[in-house]
């Protein structure tokens, strides 16, 4: 049985990292990519590959669609088809929307939400001819609720949860479903700017007492991109009970 292949997006670290490595270490092939860490992503290429699986890391911008045409060709060359599409790269913006530039309004809206605009345009013609696929969004609890000083990352994750469920209804009729993870406070990188006050406070907000890991994002993920073809449309939160 020809093995399956997955797309995970800013899987260099973090949420992205975990999720790889789970679908290798159940025999998947994998492709990775990031923006700018090529070390590290690198690194998690050599983890990937001790699972025996084939594993290609791209590095490059996924808001730029030809960057992104340009991975899809390495795809289809390498693997033929795609299974699983996971959008995670994000990045964050902390602070006043009146202080924000233009151009960091763009940055942040590119790498989060064009980018899986992007991947989904160039995924869908290859999970239609193979009459089935999966696409998983990792969105954010500020995609529901909003976060002061960080309206621009809301609206970004508030702009994937509506995606995830249009395009659901969009391709429910040809076997491809659509999902997103909603995830709280997750013990990652991007929240380690936090003074321990703070952390400590936040995490007297959540009714399950700590952060999420990423391996638990990992094994939702999983879950959702082997199984259960009538799911879809859904935003899952996974926050502990904080929202």
């Amino acid at each position: 049985m020809a093995r399956k292949t997955v797309l995970v997006t800013g899987a260099s670290r973090g949420i992205g990292k975990a999720i790889a490595v789970k679908f290798a270490k159940k025999g998947y092939n994998v492709i990775i990519n990031c923006a700018h860490r090529e070390a590290e992503l690198l690194q998690a290429q050599k983890e990937i590959e001790n699972y025996q699986v084939n594993c290609t890391a791209f590095l490059g911008d996924m808001g730029n669609l030809e960057t992104c045409e340009n991975l899809f060709h390495i795809i289809r060359k390498q693997y033929g088809t795609l299974d699983v599409l996971i959008n995670n790269a994000g990045i964050a913006y902390i602070g006043l929307l009146q202080d924000m530039s233009s151009a960091d309004w763009e940055r942040i809206l590119n790498t989060n939400l064009t980018s899986v605009f992007n991947f989904c345009k160039l995924a869908i013609p290859m999970m239609l001819s193979a009459g089935q696929g999966k696409i998983i969004n990792i969105s954010s609890v500020w995609g529901n609720v909003g976060a002061s000083c960080e309206a621009a990352y809301s609206a970004t994750k508030g702009g994937i949860n509506a995606l995830t469920k249009a395009l659901a209804k969009e391709l429910a009729p040809s076997n491809i479903q659509v999902n997103a993870v909603a995830c709280g406070a997750i013990d990652t990188e991007m929240n380690h700017w936090m003074e321990e006050d703070e952390l400590i406070g936040l995490v007297d907000e959540i009714p399950a007492g700590r952060l999420g890991k990423a391996e638990e994002v990992a094994d939702l993920v999983y879950h959702l991109g082997y199984k259960n073809a009538y799911l879809t449309g859904q935003v899952i939160g996974l926050d502990g009970g904080w929202t």
